[in-house]
Formats: C-alpha cells, structure tokens, sequence
C-alpha cells in the first residue's frame, strides 16, 4: 500500500470516535446559518481535544485517552441511502488528484527506474470518507449516538420551554416505534443543553439569566452558554481570519447543498456526443434560512429517485463525477466560512467541546461501563464476569472453534436489545471508543464465543474484526495480531451475510495493520480478495493499493505492480474515473516499455491515447497513438488498421486547433535516413532502335565498391595527363550519385537547370496499405546573385518559391503491408545559391477502413470506403543523416563523434556543358579477336560549348577511333567486297608467297613514347562541341582475347570553354558488356635456320611457326575460319615467305580442326632500322586476293595497343645485381643473343550463319614472339598454382644467386652448319676406307668476339650410343680453336671416314664456346640438336 499521512494508530482511533447528535432550534440554526454553516459543522474542526483526558475503568484504574475527538452531527430520521453513499465516494474519489509538480518518488528495482507517487491521498480521502459514512446497524454500536445536543438561542421568546420541545422530540425520536434511525447507544441518552448567544446582535444580560436559570434545572454539569458572532458579516473584514471550515466542507461539497435542508439535489445528465463528457447542471445554490424545522427524514446522503436510476452499489456509470465535483466547487467558491466568527469565537467553541467532553461525555460513559459490568456480573446462571472468568478461558480448555462452512447460515439470527450478549458487545464497543483497548479485547473475545456458540454468524463476525484491533491496538503488544480473526470475519461478512460494506471496512483496517507491520504480500492479498464485480471504484482502489505493496516490498515485485496497475485503471476506467484511469497506465506503462512485451505496450498506450483524448489532453493522445503505431506492431492486420484511425482522427482534431502551426511530424511510414540517395542530373534516355545511350550513372543501379574505385581511377589518371601528368591537389572525384558509401564531407555541387533526384526509402512497417498523397521535399534556399565582378550576395533564406527550386509532387504514393518502397523526388534549380533539403512533406491517409475492430468500435469521423481514402492527416518527416563516426585523431578514438554527411546540402552552380553519348550498331557479342566497326555520337544538349573531349579505358587494346591522319583511317565500310572493317587491296595472284611490306609509326596511333595509351583525344572536328550540336564518329572494336562476358569501363571528359571555378570539368561514363565466344588459338615459336645462303643476312635467318587451332564449338553458328593474310611487324625483323604452302590457296580450319604454318623471317635493311624511332616494319603474307593493309588502322590500332598493354605487363627479371659490373654486361650480351623482337598478326576471317544468311566477321590475333626457341600465344596463359613445398627452418649457405647463363642462352651465341652430300655412292669391293669432305660453318651471332674449340673426338657414353651414330671417324686434325669476330661466318673443311654402308648422324663434333675477354668459367658445350644424316651406299 502507499504511503499515508496518518499512522494506523492514529487512523482507527479516528475511524471509532463518540458520536453526538445536535437537535436545534429554528433560531439557533438561523444563528448558525449566518457564517454559511450548520451547526454540527461549526464544532467540526475543532472537534478533537487538545489535552489529554483521564477517566477510572471499572476497577477503578485510571485511564488515560489521548487526542480524543468527537463527532457531532444533526439528527436524520432516514437512513443514508446507499446510492447517495456511492455518489459521495466517487466525488471524493474524482476530487482528489495527484498535486501539480509533485516530485515523485524513484524507485530504482532491478533494471528498472520507475517514477512512482508515493502517496494516494485519493485513496485516503476515500477511506475517510467511507468510514464515516457507515451507516448504523444493529449488531455493533460504534456509531450509535451517545449523547444528544439540544441548542436553543437566547434571542428565543421561551429558550427554557424551546429546550423542553427539543427534549420532548429527542425522547418521541429514540423510544417511538416509528423511528428505526437514527440508533441510540443505551436508552438513557445523555441531554445536554446548549445556549447560542449571538454576541453581535443578542442582548447579552438576558442571555446571562437563562444560562443561570438553566443550571438551576439541568444542573452545572448538564449545560452550556455558547457566545458566537462577535462581529457582523457584512463589515469590511479589515483582518483575515482563518477558515478552519473548508477542508471539511470541500470533501462533500454536494453533501453541503442537501445539508443545508435545501431539500434533494437534482442532477441531470446531458450527454454531449462529442466529447462522451457529461455535465451537471442544476445545482441549486441558494440557501434558504426558513423552511421546515429539522427536516429530519431528508439524510444529507439522500438522492433523489430521478437521480437513482440504479440499486446497485456502484451506481450507474453515467454519472461522471468530476464534473459534478467541479460545479458544486464553482458554487462554493465565493463563500466565506464563519464570516461572523472572531478568534475568540473560536476558542469558545473549542472550549465549549472540552466542558462538553470532560463534563458531560466522558462521564457518562464512565458510568455507563461501570453499570454494564455490574449488571454482567450480577446476571445470575452468568459466570461471565471479565474479571473473574478471564483465567479460565486462557488456561487451555480451549473449545475448538467451527469453521465457516460448517456452520449453518444463521446470519438472520437476531437478539433482544436487552441480551446480556449485547450488553457485553456494548461494553466492549465503549472501552474500544475510549481507548482502553485490554478491556474491549476481553469483551469481544467473550462476545465472540457467545455468538459462535449462538451462531449468529454478523454478531460473531463483527466480535471477531474488533477482537483483532483491540489486539492489535493493546499498549505495549501483549498478543500477535490474530490476522486469521480477520480473514474469518471477511468470509463471513461476504459469504454469509453478503455484506460487501462491512467486508470493506475489515479489509480496509487490516491491510493496514498488516502494511505497518511490514506485511505487504499478505495485505496484497487481502486487497486484491474483495475486489468483484460489485463496485468498479472499489476495486480499482484496492488493486492499485494492492499494486503498491508489490513495489513496496523488500524486494520489490515491479511486474506484478504494474499488471495490477493496468487493472486498477481498467477498473477505474468503468468507474468513469478517467484521470485516475490515466494515471494508472502511465504508471504501469514505465515497466512494460520497452521491454519487448509488445502486445500489452499496444494495449496501455492505446488506452492511453484514448482516455487522453476523452480528457482532452490531445497531445497526450497523440504521443500514445504514435507509439502503437511506430512500434515493431505484433497485431493483427485489423486491429492495426483500428490503430491507425484512432491515430488520424484524434491528429485531425489536435491540427484543426493550430491550422497555421508547424507541421507535425507523422511517424509513418519509417523512413531509413541512412539509405537517401540523392543524384544530380537528367534520367538516362533509353535505347532507341540501334540507339544506345551511354549507361552513365543512375538510381538503378547498385552500388558496387570495386566499381567505384575504378571510375575513380580512371577520372584520376584523365585528369592528370590533361594536367601534365600531375593531379591537382584540389582535386576530387565527380560524384553524380550520393549514397552511404560516398564521401559526403563536402557540399555536393549541382548544375542550375538540371534536376536533383532524391530517393526516399519508406518502409511501413504495419499490415495495412498506407497511402501518402502530395508528396513532394521540404527544402529552404539561399539565393546568390553575382553582381559586378565577382561578388556574390547572399540573400534571405526561401522556402517553397518555385520560380527558385520547381519542386515535383507525387499525387499517390501506395505503400502495402510491411512493404519497403523507394519515391524519387525531384527538385528542379532555377537560380544558383545553397539549398538545403530539409525533409518530405505529405498527407498520410490508408485506403480502408472497417466499422469494429476486437470490440474497438471506430471513433466517429472515419468514414467508410472500399479504396477510397478514409481520412488523412498533412505532415512532414524529417530527412536527418547522421556522418560517419570520426576515427582520425586520439580524441575522436576515445570518444563518439560523427562528422557531417552534406549530400541533403548541394550548392547549385552557374551553368555547364552537358554531354550525351550515344552508340549506333554497338555489338554485344563478339567472337574473340573479332573487328567490329560502330559508331558514337556525340550530343551537346546544354547550352553551353564544350571542349578537350577525351576518352580514357583500362581496355584501351579494345576499340580505337582510328589513327592520327586521314591516309591512315579507312573513309567507310563500303571500301571493299566484303564490306570489312580494315583497309583493303586487291592483289594479283603472283606476289602470293612473298611478303608485302609498309612501315608505320605508333606515334601515328597515339601511342607515342612515355604517354598513357589509356587516355585517348576523341578526334572531334575543331575540337569543340557547340550547344545542341552533334558529331558521329567510326569506333571500332575488337573481341577481347578471353571468352566470358566482359564489362568494359569507358569515361568521357570535357570541359567548359568558360572556366568554372568550382567545376573544372565533367564526366560521362559508360559500361558496355561484351560477350566474346572462343574464335582461334594461335601458337608461335621461332628458331635459329640452319642455312646460311642467305649470305647478305649478316645475322642469318629465322624460321617462324605458327600453329593456328579453331577453338570455336559451333555454337555460334560459325561454319569455319579462314586464315586470310598473316603479317609481321616489328622494328627488326619481317617476314620474308611462306615455306610450307600447300597447294590449297584457302587456309580453311573447320571445327576443332589445327593449321600449321611456317615462314621465313629475315632482319631488315640497316637503312630500315633506327633505334631511337617508333617505326615498325609491317610484311603481309596473304592467303586471299586481298591484302589487309596491316599497318592502317584498325589492324595497326589493335596491334599497337596490344603491344602497348603487352609491356605493361611485367617482365620476368632475368638479370640479377652482382659486384662485378662486367659479369652484368656478359649476361646482356649472351641475353641479346637469345632475344628476338617480332609480332606476328593473323587475320582471319569466319564464316557465320545466322537465321539462314551467310555473315562474314572478320578478326585478327596477336603473338608477341621475345625469345628464340620459346612458345608463345595469342591468348593469356593461365599460371599455374605453385606446388606445396615443405618449409626449411634452416638458412642456405650459399645466399648469392649463381649469374652463370644457362646452356640453352649460350647455345645461341654460336651457330652451327654441317654441309655434305645427302647420299654418298662408295665402291666398298675396291676400296674399302670410304672418304666423305664435310664442310663445318661457324657463325657468331653475339655483337662480341668469340672463342670457339671445335672437338671432333667421339665421346660416348654408352654402347647405344655407337649403335645410333654407326660407327665412323673424322680424319685430320681433332681440335681446332678459332677466333670468330662480332657476327662472323667461318667454314672448316673436314674429312669423314666409313668402312660400312649405311645411314650415319655426322652430328657429333663438340663446339665449345667463351667470350674472348672472359675467363673459362663461361664455357659450356654447344651440341647442334639438328642430326645431320648421310647415307653411304655400296655400287
């Protein structure tokens, strides 16, 4: 239970007082009535005694009672009518509220933190109320009176005879038969005879003699003269004096109107259909002086039927008391209390109560206890003295007692007046008024033996409740509270008698005893026992008591709090308590929020906005409504749906109170800040026919990181060389797009004229559709205008001009259940300056709406619809990014802290140029190596001139633009038979084995020394793109040399002719998607020839092979290859023949079928050869009658930058850093031998059918041959994965690489030649030694003397060996050493030997090799792998 201002001691002495009647006169009551009171209501605050009190008990024992207080009120002949009762109760109850700024109590329990109020003095008040308003009853005579006041006045013509007629009337109201109430305690009641005195106006001598006349009769001790009304009321009161009266009279001011003899009150109830709020009107409020004397049937509790439309004891519900309480304190408000009264008033009045209670009171009752005592102890068969028999009942012979249920249901049982049981009870009843609680303890338990044994279950029951505060109540605590006395006494109350107001009280007055002893779980109990469906305010009272010694335990029970809190508000709900019903779900609401029990959240917080709403407290209801809704709801989709109204109706009316206010925030549907993206720029045209417009950037598509660091990369490297190679240190990359993962530290830049797009991902996250209509950004400029040079003034903030910023408004916008959508807004600038997009701005509405929802009937205004709006509300929700968490510095580390995130702020800038792109017949599958011609145009569509177009691809060896010179670039495809992309010729049939050579320089391509073959001028006419105008250029293509599918990233710059300062240039990018399917492999080596005819060669010959392998599986409807032309281009070397050309011209490769060709290479002519030149030689074999003009564009293009991007790879380092500097140079030399620079290109062309025609495509393929004697291809080989190795743990001892050339490099320094007879006819029969001259040559092909030792001796290592040579000797000379100068020929006659006939290899002798200015360590054997086969025959 809560806190309360008064102890239990102090409250159930307060509860049981004495109670006085007061009868008056007329005249008296007039008195009274001046200062706006009765007259019991004038001793009211000073009803309790300011000292203590002695008294004797029966054994003569002095007692003392402290704080005693009394309690006077005027006679009524009728019982309180237990409508009236509720009535009062739920007035007190609605009248007590929650003090404004109160400082609440924080409980900290657990994880939770609650808010709590530590008091409920509507609790109190309602408790007070309700014990005194109990009315009397037969079985206990705590409220019976004991005494009775008679008032007369002085101002009376006979106050002595008016005193006889008010004795008179007391005695016919208790001893007549007709009067059932008021009860009187004993039969003899107590007269005492007060005089009013009206100071002010009353002649005070006469007043004097009838008080002497009146102790003459009634005796000193019987009597009182009582002076009131030192001033008059109507005299400007120049002091303020207290009013005592108020904080009485306020608790049941309505109580005060009938109290006043005014007759019933009526209330009428006008229902107001708006506000489900009723009214009471009527309260009458005058006071009338004359009337009826002591009205005394009307009770001050006494409705009038009308008003009493229900026998229920909770009333109908209809009644709603605050509203009621609110008139009746309107009425009160202007009057004064005790206006007559001076503070000497006062203290005769309070003097009066202390003679009245010391003389007159307190000994009667002391004579009444000793009388009812004796007569116990006289009553013969009796032995029930409590002083004498006590002993005996606590010495063990204990009878057991029966329990409720066994006995019989004797609650009708009814005693005499004159019982001796009722004498015990009445004994018992005063000690307990005056406190001696021993003495009431021993009574009751006496008493309630008798009733047990009696069983008359309400004298019993009654015995038993005061039996229990007696004991527990005893000074210095002899016994335990005997709680079970208690508990038995609620059963049978409530079960037997079925007396629900007698139950209350029990439970009441033990909750709390069982509170101050620490007891809350037992007290919870109790309370929570007596809550039913009898009384809704009752029982909303006891659970929200109950609720509170939940949190008052030790260990506090905070969910069961709450859960008894929400019923206690439901409870008071029905009761029409709404401010406490309020109260109590706000309270409860602390514990279940955010807890994820969100189906009871849902619950409290919709009632919640619903009692708000009916208090008016719109704000309150909207908040609450807000929460259901932006919640992660678990309801159904209806009961959303119901949500949802009540939310827009109850916003409709908060916004019809402000209509120009701001714009309230709606809280649906969710908006994902992170997520906005924002774009600057038109949306991309899409594909018209063989049209294709250029990708660029768009909302569409995703981000990708990989991507976007390319284009970075590639606008880096096109930046730079505009710059000279160096990239500005202001440089940042263009971003047209904006999203989370973008650098938006800076203020974006957009162009004027050109649209802004947002994209606003709404995501809603409840069952039903949401429909937002007029959707369109929120957004503030600032204007600049540029005035003179280069001013700029910045003007007043703008918000929705649109000759500024055009704003774009989506009129329906349809999100379904638990949909994520995206809107794309669009903002159009007008004008430059800053904008700052602030939000979205829209009407929130759903597109359906049904009658009842789970018992929640729709609140009036929601009109139904099939897909019509139902209702909506216009508000805004704002776009709020937060940056990215800073992590740079020490203090950004160690603490959070977010940097900005600018992209809902561009700066809008001066106009710019504003390119598009569009690619005309753009393939988009090519066969690999395959040449496509297409063309791009190009569209300004600004209106400013634009210039310094460029290009730039980390593909440049995919597509050229042509070269540099017209000569060079074939006019249209129309140039020849086959309408082919390369530049043709047509040949006649002779020059077919022999080469055809041209000779072109790669400057011509822009592939000049040291530039960056990716950046590539795109060759407009004058350099400049005018406004509107468009340019269409050739671009061909070439099928990357891998198959699969091939993205490939082109950026187009330009710039404006009027340099911007704050955008230097612009970007347009494209992405084209290539599929390439497998065309041909080409493999190539080249070799060192054997023959050395060609004398003026100096450096002798090569021979090239090229193997040429169709890889293509038929898919692509290719019939077969032919290989049309192969050429050679390189700075030193070109091809000189074919060797092996067959009889068939065509060289046709079918499916998976592999050609092999062979060709003699030969060096160019000196004149041919400058080493510092980009010139290349260019020889074509050809295949056809066509020539391909190889060093034109696109074969030239393609060759060059397939080289180029050849280069760029890196090459395997085959020299390795020593001391000896000579020893590198060695290595150099050897190397040079073995290097041979010569490209070879093979074009072709496929045979292709496709949907029953013929097509022709055409291609070419690259080898790029470096060394002699090594395979190379025309496509990327794959690398192999290393194989595991086994870790070493130990440190080779050897650390420097041997520089040593390997056996094949220097293999090649010396070539070798054998010359001799093919076949050598010998005569054996004549002679049989058989001589064959052999001419060895030698030849050098290092730039370097050479020393050469030519062994001719056999060395064999094993005996096959002999059997594969065949057995013969050289004659002469075995060794020979020779000198051989740079790229010498020398020749050595030998003589070989055979006495057989046969087939022999004269491949044997062993030239040893050395640089002539090097030490041996470099020689090694040159064994020439050629055999060399004669065959010796016999004639």
């Amino acid at each position: 239970m809560a806190q309360c201002v008064q102890s239990v001691q102090e409250l159930i002495p307060d509860s049981f007082v004495p109670c006085v009647a007061a009868l008056c006169s007329d005249e008296a009551e007039r008195l009274t009535r001046l200062n706006h009171l009765s007259f019991a209501e004038l001793l009211k605050p000073f009803s309790r005694l300011t000292s203590e009190v002695h008294m004797r008990d029966p054994n003569n024992q002095l007692h003392i009672i402290k704080n005693l207080k009394i309690a006077v009120s005027n006679i009524t002949t009728q019982p309180p009518q237990p409508g009236a009762i509720r009535k009062l109760l739920n007035d007190v109850v609605s009248g007590s509220q929650p003090a404004e700024g109160l400082v609440a109590n924080v409980i900290t329990a657990g994880d939770y933190d609650l808010n709590l109020s530590a008091t409920t003095p509507w609790f109190e008040s309602y408790r007070e109320t309700f014990l005194q308003s109990m009315p009397a009853s037969d079985h206990e005579f705590l409220n019976h009176y004991l005494a009775c006041m008679l008032v007369a006045s002085s101002g009376e013509a006979e106050p002595v005879e008016q005193f006889s007629k008010l004795s008179q009337e007391q005695h016919r109201i208790q001893h007549n038969n007709d009067y059932s109430y008021p009860k009187w305690f004993i039969p003899n009641t107590l007269k005492y005879y007060v005089l009013l005195h009206d100071v002010s106006a009353g002649d005070e001598q006469r007043a004097e003699s009838i008080y002497e006349e009146m102790k003459q009769k009634y005796g000193t001790q019987g009597c009182y003269l009582l002076k009131i009304n030192s001033r008059t009321s109507n005299r400007t009161s120049d002091e303020q004096i207290p009013d005592p009266w108020s904080q009485y009279l306020q608790k049941n001011s309505i109580q005060n109107q009938e109290s006043y003899e005014d007759g019933p009150c009526t209330i009428t109830s006008n229902k107001n259909s708006d506000s489900n709020l009723l009214s009471l009107d009527g309260l009458d409020n005058e006071v009338k002086v004359d009337g009826l004397p002591n009205n005394f049937r009307a009770h001050p509790l006494q409705l009038d039927p009308a008003s009493d439309s229900s026998n229920s004891t909770d009333g109908p519900d209809h009644v709603k008391s605050a509203s009621s309480l609110h008139e009746a304190k309107k009425a009160n408000a202007g009057i004064i209390h005790g206006a007559c009264l001076t503070l000497t008033d006062h203290d005769r009045i309070r003097q009066f109560i202390q003679e009245f209670t010391f003389r007159g009171l307190l000994p009667h009752i002391e004579k009444t206890i000793r009388q009812l005592n004796d007569q116990l102890i006289s009553r013969k068969g009796l032995s029930r003295s409590l002083f004498s028999a006590t002993k005996k009942w606590f010495s063990g012979s204990k009878v057991p007692e029966k329990s409720i249920n066994e006995l019989k249901n004797t609650s009708g049982l009814l005693y005499p007046p004159e019982a001796p049981e009722l004498q015990i009870r009445k004994m018992a009843d005063l000690c307990f008024l005056v406190q001696h609680y021993d003495l009431a303890y021993s009574c009751y338990h006496t008493a309630k033996k008798d009733f047990l044994n009696d069983q008359a279950m309400l004298y019993a029951a009654g015995a038993l409740e005061m039996a229990a505060v007696s004991a527990f109540l005893q000074p210095g605590a002899p016994r335990p509270y005997p709680a079970h006395y208690m508990d038995t006494a609620i059963q049978t109350y409530r079960d037997i008698c079925k007396n629900m107001v007698l139950a209350e009280r029990c439970v009441l007055l033990s909750a709390e005893i069982l509170k101050s002893q620490g007891k809350y779980s037992e007290a919870a109990a109790l309370l929570i026992r007596l809550t039913s469906e009898d009384s809704d305010l009752r029982s909303a009272l006891l659970l929200e008591q109950a609720a509170h010694c939940f949190i008052n335990m030790k260990s506090p029970m905070v969910r069961k709090y709450a859960f008894h809190m929400i019923l206690a508000g439901h409870r008071f709900s029905k009761a029409g308590q709404k401010k406490h019903a309020l109260r109590c779900y706000c309270q409860a609401m602390q514990v279940y929020k955010g807890k994820g029990w969100s189906l009871a959240e849902d619950h409290i917080n919709f009632t919640i906005g619903r009692q708000s709403y009916t208090l008016r407290q719109l704000d309150n209801a909207v908040s609450a409504f807000r929460h259901i809704l932006i919640n992660e709801s678990k309801q159904s989709a209806a009961q959303q749906g119901a949500f949802l109204r009540e939310y827009l109706y109850v916003y409709k009316n908060v916004s019809q109170l402000s209509p120009d206010g701001p714009l309230p925030q709606l809280p649906l549907p969710y908006i994902n800040s992170s997520a906005t993206r924002v774009f600057f720029g038109h949306d991309r045209r899409p594909a018209d026919g063989e049209k294709q417009a250029a990708t660029h950037v768009s909302l569409d598509q995703e981000y990708d990181s990989e991507s976007s660091q390319q284009w970075r990369e590639l606008e880096e490297q096109v930046v730079s060389v505009v710059n000279r190679g160096v990239l500005p240190p202001n440089f940042h990359p263009t971003q047209y797009c904006l999203n989370s993962y973008s650098d938006n530290s800076r203020f974006p830049l957009a162009v004027v004229e050109e649209p802004i797009t947002v994209e606003v991902a709404f995501r809603n996250p409840l069952k039903v559709p949401l429909l937002l209509t007029d959707l369109s950004l929120l957004w503030k400029f600032q204007p600049k205008y540029v005035s003179g040079k280069d001013n700029e003034e910045v003007k007043e903030l703008v918000k929705g001009e649109p000759e500024m910023i055009g704003t774009e408004v989506i009129s329906e916008f349809l999100i379904n259940s638990e949909e994520s959508k995206v809107a794309r807004l669009k903002l159009f600038p007008h004008h430059i300056g800053e904008l700052h997009i602030l939000g979205v701005v829209y009407n929130l509405g759903t597109i359906q709406c049904s009658v009842a929802v789970d018992g929640i009937g729709a609140l009036p205004g929601c009109h139904t619809g099939k897909h019509s709006l139902s209702m909506s509300v216009r508000g805004r929700q704002d776009l709020e990014i937060q940056g990215p968490r800073l992590n740079n510095t020490k203090e950004e580390k160690t603490s959070i802290k977010y940097g900005p995130d600018r992209r809902l702020d561009p700066i809008i800038t001066e106009e710019m140029p504003l390119l598009e792109v569009f690619f005309i017949h753009f393939p988009t599958g090519l066969l690999c190596g395959e040449i496509r011609k297409a063309y791009v145009e190009f569209v300004n569509v600004s209106k400013c001139p634009l210039t310094g177009l460029k290009v730039v691809s980390k593909r440049p060896e995919f597509f050229t633009f042509g070269g540099n010179t017209a000569v060079l670039t074939p006019l249209s495809p129309s140039a020849s038979e086959n309408c082919s992309a390369y530049k043709t010729v047509v040949t006649d049939s002779t020059s077919v084995c022999t080469a055809l050579v041209s000779s072109a320089s790669s400057v011509d391509f822009g592939i000049g020394i040291g530039s960056q073959p990716e950046v590539i001028s795109v060759p407009l006419p004058d350099t400049v793109l005018l406004p509107g105008a468009s340019v269409q250029l050739p671009m061909w293509l070439r099928g990357p040399d891998e198959e699969g599918v091939h993205e490939i990233n082109f950026l187009f710059y330009y710039e404006s002719i009027k340099k911007q300062p704050k955008i230097r240039h612009r970007i347009l990018r494209h992405t084209a998607v290539i599929c390439t399917s497998r065309s041909l492999n080409v493999r190539a080596t080249v070799c060192r020839s054997n023959s050395l005819e060609d004398e003026e060669g100096r450096g002798g010959n090569m021979l090239v092979f090229v193997d040429v392998e169709n890889t293509n599986t038929s898919e692509a409807g290719v019939k077969e290859f032919h290989i049309v032309q192969v050429s050679s281009s390189s700075k030193h070397w070109k091809l000189q023949k074919s060797v092996n050309l067959s009889e068939n011209k065509d060289a046709k490769l079918a499916s998976r079928e592999k050609g092999k060709f062979c060709f003699k290479a030969t060096q160019c002519k000196e004149d041919e050869v400058t080493e510092a030149s980009e010139k290349y030689t260019f020889a074509d074999i050809i295949f056809g009658n066509e020539q391909i003009v190889s060093s034109a564009s696109p074969c030239a293009d393609f060759f060059y930058r397939s080289l180029s991007s050849e280069l760029k790879k890196p090459q395997a380092q085959s020299l390795v850093h020593t001391e000896k500097q000579s020893v590198e140079d060695v290595m150099r030399l050897i190397q040079k031998c073995n290097e041979v620079d010569l490209n070879i290109v093979v074009l072709w062309k496929a045979y292709v059918v496709e949907d029953s025609k013929q097509l022709i495509l055409e291609g070419q393929h690259h080898v790029v041959l470096r060394t002699i004697g090594k395979e190379a291809f025309s496509y990327p080989q794959k690398q192999e994965p290393p194989e595991m190795e086994l870790l070493k743990f130990f440190r080779p001892e050897n650390t420097t690489v041997s520089s040593r050339p390997s056996a094949e490099q220097l293999s090649n320094l010396i070539k070798t030649s054998l010359h001799y007879p093919e076949s050598f006819n010998h005569p054996f029969h004549q002679k049989s030694l058989c001589l064959v001259p052999v001419t060895l040559l030698l030849s050098n092909c290092s730039k370097a003397d050479v020393d050469v030792i030519v062994d001719l001796r056999h060395k064999t290592t094993s005996p096959e060996a002999l059997e594969i040579h065949g057995s013969f000797t050289w004659l002469g000379q075995t060794q020979y050493k020779l000198q051989l100068k740079s790229q010498e020929i020398h020749s050595l006659q030998l003589k070989a030997c055979f006495v057989h006939t046969g087939v022999y290899n004269l491949g044997t002798p062993r030239v040893f090799a050395k640089l002539s200015d090097q030490v041996t360590v470099f020689e090694t054997s040159q064994q020439s792998s050629m055999p060399a086969l004669i065959i010796i025959n016999n004639v």
